[in-house]
């Protein structure tokens, strides 16, 4: 069991020495950077994870001494334990400091940048402001000539709507005039249609009346030709 417990405390301890290693080169690497930031910001969050690494081992490392059945392999393991915490925060102070210098040169060296390229750059943003206005002309014609044929476009519709609206104005004056015409038709048709009823009525009157004389000539007749026989 304890040459079990030793084959992992040593395990342990290797690891440890991989991360340190892994962190010093890390440190170094930033100390060497020239920049951009986003360089600088990708080797700290390598150094960040290394770190994290190295203290959970580490952590292991105190649990495992903590567990050991002697004491003196407690002892020399927490001792162990107790000098890697050391060299680990000593990491940390050379991975601040490095930080630091990479930072401040870095920031030195964009002045410099900034103060050598300073006509060269306000070259460059004339020619971008003359480009800019150029394509900003070039934008204004084409919305113009969009917004003109938009217009046109309107126009021809409103055209159309008229053109619809006469066609429309003249079926409804045609159609109204057919119906003048046919209005005038019944109108016609019910003057000849009384007027049949009264001719219609006079007739029968008429007949009425002649049938009547034509009886009263005969009663009169025969009355004349019998009264000498009575």
């Amino acid at each position: 069991m304890a040459a079990s417990v030793n084959v992992h405390v040593r395990i342990c301890g290797q690891e440890i020495v991989k991360y340190d290693l892994e962190i010093k080169a890390l440190v170094q690497d930033i100390r060497d950077c020239t920049g951009p930031h986003s360089e600088l910001t990708q080797l700290n969050s390598q150094v960040k994870q290394a770190f994290n690494k190295l203290r959970l081992r580490i952590q292991d490392l105190e649990q495992m001494a903590r567990e050991q059945d002697r004491d003196s392999d407690m002892q020399s393991i927490l001792a162990e334990t107790e000098r890697q915490r050391r060299q680990m925060l000593s990491n940390q102070t050379a991975w601040r400091k490095a930080n630091l210098a990479c930072k401040l040169a870095i920031d030195n060296m964009e002045k410099d940048e900034l103060l050598r390229g300073g006509e060269s750059l306000n070259a460059r943003h004339r020619k971008a402001t003359k480009e800019s206005l150029v394509e900003t002309s070039s934008n204004i014609t084409k919305n113009l000539m969009s917004v003109s044929r938009l217009m046109a476009e309107q126009v021809k519709q409103s055209e159309d709507t008229i053109s619809t609206l006469a066609t429309s104005s003249r079926t409804v004056q045609e159609t109204n005039e057919e119906f003048k015409a046919i209005t005038g038709t019944i109108h016609l048709g019910r003057k000849l249609i009384l007027k049949y009823n009264r001719r219609e009525l006079t007739d029968k009157l008429l007949i009425f009346l002649a049938l009547a004389l034509f009886l009263s000539t005969v009663l009169y007749i025969l009355k004349k030709r019998l009264v000498p026989f009575l």
